[in-house]
């Protein structure tokens, strides 16, 4: 029983870690996983274990891998799939603004590049 009380500790610090790196609060990621800020938190101190459910609902939410919550495993691309990740909870109007700001920025730096 220890063992899994570990494991859920460890847990519980990736997924913290990587829901403050995509810039929600408990709450904020608490309302999209359709889950109480309560049971982010006992989640985040290891409290209680996840569902894999769960599991897939929050790797999904932060457009993480599974392996860097269970394994701690880092991705390779995690600063741009925690960009994409937040894109895709823009509203739409606001996804086109920063689509197209991005896009310019690509533009001016294959400019610079010539």
């Amino acid at each position: 029983m220890k063992e899994k009380k570990d494991i859920n500790i460890k847990v519980g610090e990736r997924i913290k870690n990587a829901r403050e790196k995509a810039g929600l609060t408990q709450e904020k990621f608490a309302e999209l996983l359709s889950l109480s800020a309560k049971n982010i938190s006992a989640i985040e101190r290891g409290a209680v274990g996840i569902s894999l459910t769960t599991l897939q609902k929050i790797c999904e939410t932060l457009s993480i891998s599974s392996d860097r919550i269970l394994f701690e495993s880092p991705d390779e691309n995690s600063e741009a799939e925690l960009l994409a990740g937040r894109m895709k909870r823009l509203a739409p109007e606001q996804f086109k603004i920063a689509k197209d700001i991005l896009n310019k920025v690509f533009e001016a730096f294959a400019l610079v590049g010539k």
